[in-house]
């Protein structure tokens, strides 16, 4: 019985390393050519069938930036989007400094 197959690499990886710097986008991490493997395809969009010619739906990150990318999405989804509601919220409205030029000029507010 022969050994399992690795999985062959995307003719994407192929072509964003030819016209992408070997830098990660995140980290600004240089990569030799002795260490290709640690850069990994990343989708901009999160569509791995997006894969235009001149690729602009990808960016090189390293194998710890990449992994980090990805956690953040699940933990948004885990959270049910919660950052993005509290962006929602107004602005503070409390101004707790707000009569202190009338207190340091010895003006007391009523």
């Amino acid at each position: 019985m022969s050994p399992p197959r690795s999985k062959p690499e995307p003719a994407y990886r192929e072509q964003a390393l030819k016209i992408l710097p070997w830098i990660c986008t995140r980290c600004a991490r240089e990569f030799p050519a002795s260490r290709l493997r640690e850069l990994t395809v990343h989708h901009k969009d999160g569509d791995h069938h997006h894969n235009p010619p001149d690729g602009s739906n990808w960016e090189l990150l390293c194998l710890y930036c990449h992994e980090n990318e990805h956690a953040r999405v699940v933990d948004f989804q885990a959270g049910g989007g919660q950052a993005a509601r509290e962006r929602e919220k107004p602005a503070a409205t409390h101004r707790p400094l707000a009569g202190l030029a009338d207190l340091l000029k010895g003006k007391r507010r009523t």
